[in-house]
């Protein structure tokens, strides 16, 4: 079976302008520039993570529900609809909640949830408008938005064929941030065996069920997700 890719991180923010700050004030940088997704009233800004070694077209999003955005007829994805999360991230600050990996061969990888006993959501065709022209992509989305294994297991997403003009980290500037390490704690062994992601960590002692490891210009940060 085809093996999937991390591809990038989910912070999930109060405002976009939360994000911003936080960005900012935590991680050294300011995130490049984003966009509005209409099929879920959210929108983004994103910082690219210089993984090109290990995970090329890597980045980590800042992504908050849209206030100009009209309501997207569905519950929107990451969970963002919850009112604790929210609750939480006006008191705490933006948090990490989440990532995503890139498949080639997403209804295989999403089979092969299914086949495990896992519902990992139906492909959604989603996008929005970038200086180089509209970007389109296929993710699995759950109906209720809401991660499995406590965001330990990846939404998976499939870009156009042709990372290196389409993705959205081959046109974001060096941020001089990297992914150290990504440590998940409840993905069922049986869905390691079906995405056999490279390079992450898995860990089965009490925790958060994201810890992500970063070296930033302002030094070593460690993000988790809440537990």
């Amino acid at each position: 079976m085809s093996t999937a890719t991390f591809d990038h991180l989910v912070v999930a923010c109060a405002t976009l302008d939360q994000g911003v700050r936080w960005c900012e004030a935590t991680l050294g940088v300011t995130p490049g520039p984003g966009g509005r997704h209409a099929a879920f009233g959210t929108h983004n800004r994103l910082v690219r993570l210089d993984n090109e070694d290990a995970w090329p077209y890597a980045f980590l999003e800042l992504i908050a529900i849209d206030p100009e955005a009209p309501p997207p007829g569905r519950l929107r994805w990451f969970d963002l609809d919850n009112p604790s999360l929210q609750a939480r991230l006006r008191d705490d600050g933006p948090q990490l909640v989440h990532f995503v990996a890139r498949s080639t061969m997403l209804d295989m990888h999403r089979w092969g949830l299914i086949t495990v006993g896992l519902q990992p959501g139906d492909p959604v065709r989603a996008g929005r408008d970038t200086p180089r022209g509209r970007l389109e992509w296929q993710i699995l989305v759950r109906a209720d938005g809401i991660p499995l294994a406590g965001g330990a297991l990846p939404t998976l997403i499939q870009w156009p064929a042709d990372l290196a003009t389409v993705h959205p980290a081959a046109h974001l500037p060096a941020s001089g941030i990297t992914l150290t390490r990504l440590t998940l704690r409840g993905m069922p062994a049986r869905a390691r065996d079906v995405l056999r992601l490279r390079g992450v960590q898995h860990a089965d002692d009490p925790g958060p069920a994201l810890t992500a490891d970063l070296s930033t210009p302002l030094g070593p940060l460690t993000l988790k997700s809440p537990t």
